[in-house]
């Protein structure tokens, strides 16, 4: 269901002394043979074993196949810690998140060959139960919109994505329609990765076939692929329970069992849980055309299609198939599609290469997962496919001409009209150019290798700008992450500013009760209006700290439980700005009052009382910015 960041990995790799393995260099006659058993084990071995100890990830599994073989298959760690039941590769069942999404891609062109649906038709010609909002009238939303990515919805988990209790599953339909987000750009405008929009593809699925969603992918691919460790059903089938790694948490220096994560309201976009050895299945059917062992689940031409045709924002960026995700593992040549995906608790990869007949799945699980899976998945692809590295000289005249580039820009995956916008603003990427000439893109130099195409300094990562008929850059797209687009960001939406709205007025709200502390004798002197205007800024003041504690309070546990539901300190939390409002509002009026019959002993005291209106304004329109007044998260 998330993915993780491209450049990521190489930090990973050197802060645990992973260099060494990065294939940085040109390729060369040293490059170890990935059909060599041996030579696969020693490196994933290295890797791995140790970082599921550092970070603490319980249990994990690696499968390598190349030319229908399986060169190599290992469960790490244990599916139950108490029990000390380790992996079995072949059995042990991992929840692979968005990978699951690509099941229900499959689905849609088994159904698409058999002409049952029209996948540039208008999605509300096959959903009965409720309709996508025409929010842009004669510009539907299609599969095909939604298959790229492209549909123009806004994302969102906070607290109804994810959850631990199947007393809240609902019919997929019925989900749908509760949760419905706001369509923000034109379909086929601009990439943003939706797991609603695929979740009602799946819905599309069931109406057309005439089967619940879960038995569809049953019936026709896991039992015609013989994946007998594989289920969309939630919660899991008792026969299944016993191969399943458990969800853990670690604190106080043990694991932590908690319950099976429920992904059912939105299932075709992430419910699955699967086997390494089932996925091999998998990927054997499509590198082979869409057969494995006599059964067919595509024909060989659809999954060309899917992979032929897609979005991309620019040609030289490897964006999106018609569902798959077209990497960079690996080179141009390696042609490297599939999908990456997580819960809360596991993440995985898929990886597939058509030239090169191979397949590389991985999941881990538990806290440490992230940092696992990041420094394990580039290293194997550097380590057993590298490529070269060339120097590239910067030009000497980009310090000028490099200046359009610079600012700050956010992710086209987010929310816009719920509380959880603000995680736009909190993650923008500032882009600066560099003394050498470089241009440094968060924390990474890259280096200007075609005009508007940047790569990393010491990688082989791209990012390549998109500009308008009048030459201003419109934003930048990562090559071989073709899931999200980042444009520039308005003022309010850097970190910059927020740290300063929210450094200046909640310093000002702070000292106001610093100085009450101060002059408490003096604050008790006041009588009347002066008094009452004073009261209106100690209101102010505690609405709008209140306001931060609770939020404070709230992510002091962690932001695991926000996806799974709302909690209470967190809508506690949103009566505060709500009473901002009011009191802001009845402070402005004070401020009037001060300055027309001169309130307050000295035009100092004036002051500070109409600096605190002015930061109560200034918040507010912070607020407002992203969402923040009023209850603005689903139930």
């Amino acid at each position: 269901m998330f993915k993780w960041g491209q450049n990521t990995f190489g930090r990973w790799a050197a802060t645990l002394g992973l260099a060494t393995m990065i294939g940085v260099g040109t390729a060369g006659a040293d490059t170890p043979d990935v059909t060599d058993a041996a030579q696969v084990e020693a490196f994933v071995d290295g890797v791995v074993k140790p970082l599921m100890q550092k970070e603490h990830s319980p249990s994990g599994v690696v499968a390598v196949m190349k030319d229908g073989k399986v060169i190599f298959q290992k469960g790490y760690g244990y599916i139950d810690v108490e029990k000390r039941i380790p992996v079995d590769a072949a059995t042990s069942m991992f929840r692979p998140g968005s990978i699951s999404k690509l099941f229900t891609w499959i689905s849609v062109m088994q159904l698409a060959e058999q002409g049952k649906l029209d996948i540039d038709t208008d999605v509300n010609e096959y959903v009965t139960q409720f309709k996508v909002k025409d929010t842009f009238p004669g510009q539907p939303v299609t599969l095909r919109h939604i298959m790229t990515h492209t549909a123009g919805f806004e994302d969102g988990a906070l607290g109804y994505l994810i959850n631990n209790d199947p007393d809240v599953i609902m019919p997929l339909a019925e989900a749908l329609e509760k949760y419905q987000p706001t369509r923000v750009v034109a379909p086929g405008t601009r990439v943003a990765y939706s797991n609603w929009a695929t979740a009602l593809a799946g819905l599309i699925v069931a109406n057309v076939s005439g089967e619940n969603f879960n038995d569809y992918v049953q019936k026709h691919i896991f039992g015609p692929l013989g994946m007998t460790h594989s289920t969309f059903v939630e919660p899991l089938p008792a026969d299944l329970e016993p191969y399943m790694a458990k969800a853990y948490t670690y604190g106080a220096g043990k694991y932590k069992e908690t319950p099976y994560e429920i992904i059912a309201n939105f299932g075709p976009a992430g419910a699955s849980a699967v086997s390494a050895a089932d996925m091999a299945n998998f990927a054997r059917a499509l590198l082979n055309g869409g057969e494995y062992n006599g059964a067919r689940i595509l024909k060989e031409e659809t999954l060309q299609q899917m992979l032929t045709e897609g979005f991309a924002h620019d040609p030289r960026a490897r964006g999106m198939g018609l569902g798959f995700i077209k990497r960079d593992f690996g080179g141009p040549a390696f042609e490297n599609f599939g999908h990456d995906g997580g819960t809360t608790i596991f993440i995985s990869h898929f990886g597939l290469s058509i030239p090169n007949d191979f397949m590389l799945f991985s999941s881990f699980s538990g806290p440490g997962a992230g940092p696992v899976h990041q420094a394990f998945v580039e290293n194997f692809y550097d380590e057993f496919f590298p490529q070269e590295l060339p120097y590239v000289e910067p030009p000497a005249d980009f310090q000028t001409r490099g200046q359009k580039y610079a600012g700050s820009y956010v992710t086209s995956r987010s929310s816009y009209t719920k509380v959880e916008s603000i995680l736009r603003g909190l993650g923008s990427t500032d882009v600066a150019v560099m003394p050498d000439n470089t241009l440094l893109i968060g924390e990474t130099r890259y280096v200007e290798v075609d005009k508007n195409v940047f790569r990393q300094v010491d990688d082989n990562d791209q990012i390549i700008f998109t500009e308008n008929d009048k030459g201003e850059i419109t934003g930048y797209v990562m090559d071989g992450i073709g899931v999200m687009k980042f444009y520039p960001a308005k003022f309010y939406e850097t970190k910059g500013y927020i740290s300063l709205v929210l450094g200046v007025c909640l310093t000002v709200f702070v000292f106001v009760f610093i100085r009450l502390a101060l002059q408490w004798s003096r604050y008790r002197g006041l009588e009347g209006q002066a008094k009452n205007a004073y009261r209106a800024t100690l209101l102010v003041s505690a609405a709008n700290i209140l306001f931060f504690v609770f939020i404070g309070i709230t992510l002091a546990g962690g932001m695991q439980p926000l996806f799974y539901s709302i909690p209470g300190t967190l809508k506690f939390a949103f009566v505060f700005p709500i009473i901002a409002v009011l009191a802001t509002l009845y402070h402005l009026y004070t401020t009037f009052l001060v300055w027309r019959d001169g309130l307050f002993e000295g035009v100092w005291a004036r002051v500070r009382h109409t600096i605190v209106a002015l930061a109560a304004v200034w918040i507010l329109t912070f607020y407002q910015a992203w969402n923040l007044i009023g209850f603005n998260y689903f139930a």
